[in-house]
């Protein structure tokens, strides 16, 4: 992702708010009213920063100056009562220290907007601890703690007003820069996860880390606070946001070049062959690669959730025969416990991976074992019947493969064809010479992708079999044990003859009958 230069960022002189937000403000500057507080109200961080930027925001973070949040939902609570007006939802979240936490949060609902609710604080730290002492802050304070410049903004919702109180937020807005406000270990230290979120923010915008965050970034003391003290959980959720935004190659570049990539998906010590020290780097030359073909105009139609798994695809796939060992001895793969352990993901991420963009990725190669059945099908239609053409075979055996996919073939199809450069590869080849040919995979891509939908295949997987099963027993006279075998050469049959009906499969189900009692 290119890096945007000075003059390419242009920034908002006020924040306009939307009817919403409006009527948010209103709410909240009458419950000062209504309870006579002398309080100071900002909104903090990420909803200033996009604002600025002209980008919509529902991220509303309230900072208070003198009391806590939970103090002051209390307070809109009581205000909204007097209006008759029915409070959302509430909640509040309580700090953890030990996963860098140090906070607790108060959320409420207004206008179906989760709003949260902080005091603005400042940090003490004892000598011999790095979990701090939290109290009542300044604004000034509180903005130098944050995790950015970008991220150090206020709106001061008393004075319609954007406070820049470390100095440098606009600045560093304006030049693309990601900066911390206080020396960029001590910020890192504080939460280590700060980390993920500066590559994160830096990727998204395109922005340029600074050199003396880069430094703190890959330390060693950095490294090791990471992998020991956030919890996995939090890692996962900055990872997938990465993989889900504008810069998913920009952000696993600079986990490769700062050292962080092995702390981030932290691979078991069993992992057989042991991941290479430059395995960073092959993984985000696999992800580049799937990038730039998603990026593709035309190249088929990606939901949210299928590019995310796509990426993730590319990104695991030289790691495809490497497995572990868990408790009990069984070789299991080693993506699956960098979903599972390493990210704290779903487990059905890992089994859709392995399923759709490992096992049916050899199917998509003509490694067509697995059609032994559908073959045997293929031929109580095509035996002794010429009107069936060869070609119908394609269809035949392409429509149980995306029946067993479903909607993640195109994921599958491009998975495969970067497969074919993860298998051709010669060993200790530099990561610099692959050569994906990336114009040759996009052809071979589109003409698989037309000749499915010419075939009339896509959403094959939904198509139901023509015969219920009542009718299936009573035509072939079988039992109910083999109403699944038959549905299958049913749907054998739909595939070869797109165009038949109900009664003319059923016909045919009586002539399988009448020759199987011929040859008994």
């Amino acid at each position: 992702m290119e890096k945007q230069s000075i003059s390419s960022i242009e920034l908002k002189e006020k924040i306009d708010l939307t009817e919403k937000e409006r009527e948010i403000f209103d709410r909240l500057l009458g419950t000062l009213r209504f309870c006579n507080l002398d309080t100071q109200l900002r909104v903090a961080g990420g909803w200033v920063r996009d604002k600025l930027l002209g980008k919509d925001s529902d991220d509303i973070d309230i900072a208070i100056d003198n009391m806590s949040g939970s103090a002051f939902l209390d307070k809109v609570k009581e205000y909204l009562s007097s209006r008759d007006e029915q409070v959302q939802g509430d909640t509040i979240i309580e700090r953890n220290p030990d996963q860098s936490k140090h906070l607790e949060t108060a959320r409420m609902r207004l206008y179906d907007q989760w709003i949260d609710f902080v005091n603005l604080r400042c940090e003490e730290y004892t000598e011999n601890s790095r979990i701090p002492t939290m109290k009542f802050g300044t604004a000034k304070e509180d903005a130098y703690r944050r995790d950015l410049t970008i991220n150090s903004l206020f709106y001061n919702i008393n004075t319609d007003s954007v406070e820049d109180l470390t100095e440098r937020g606009i600045d560093d807005l304006k030049s693309g820069r990601i900066v911390t406000p206080l020396p960029a270990k001590a910020t890192f230290l504080d939460d280590p996860l700060r980390v993920l979120r500066a590559i994160r923010f830096g990727a998204r915008f395109g922005f340029t880390l600074d050199e003396e965050l880069k430094q703190a970034a890959s330390s060693e003391e950095v490294r090791v606070a990471l992998g020991e003290k956030i919890s996995r959980e939090r890692i996962g959720n900055e990872i997938d946001l990465m993989i889900s935004g504008n810069g998913p190659v920009s952000a696993v570049t600079y986990l490769s070049d700062l050292k962080l990539f092995r702390v981030v998906f932290a691979f078991p010590s069993s992992s057989e062959p042991s991941p290479s020290e430059n395995c960073g780097s092959l993984c985000q030359s696999y992800l580049e690669a799937m990038w730039s073909l998603i990026q593709t105009p035309g190249l088929g139609k990606f939901s949210g959730e299928q590019r995310r798994l796509a990426l993730y695809a590319a990104l695991f796939l030289p790691f495809r025969k490497t497995i572990y060992k868990d408790d009990k001895r069984k070789s299991i793969p080693v993506v699956n416990h960098i979903f599972k352990f390493s990210l704290k993901r779903k487990t059905s991420d890992a089994e859709t991976m392995h399923h759709y963009c490992d096992n049916e990725i050899h199917l998509l190669q003509d490694k067509l074992d697995w059609a032994t059945d559908v073959l045997e099908h293929w031929k109580s239609i095509s035996l002794n019947d010429p009107e069936v053409p060869a070609t119908s075979k394609i269809r035949v055996l392409a429509g149980f493969l995306l029946r067993d996919i479903k909607g993640y073939w195109r994921v599958a199809l491009l998975s495969s064809l970067l497969l074919c450069t993860v298998d051709g590869m010669n060993e200790g080849q530099e990561i610099g010479h692959l050569d994906f040919q990336l114009d040759k995979m996009r052809e071979i891509y589109l003409k698989i992708e037309d000749t499915i939908c010419e075939l009339g295949l896509d959403n094959i997987w939904d198509v139901k079999p023509l015969v219920n099963g009542r009718e299936i027993m009573q035509i072939a006279d079988i039992s109910g044990s083999l109403i699944r075998e038959w549905q299958q050469k049913i749907l054998t049959w739909q595939l070869a003859y797109p165009n038949g009906s109900a009664e003319e499969c059923k016909d045919w189900m009586r002539e399988i009958k009448a020759k199987r009692q011929r040859t008994e």
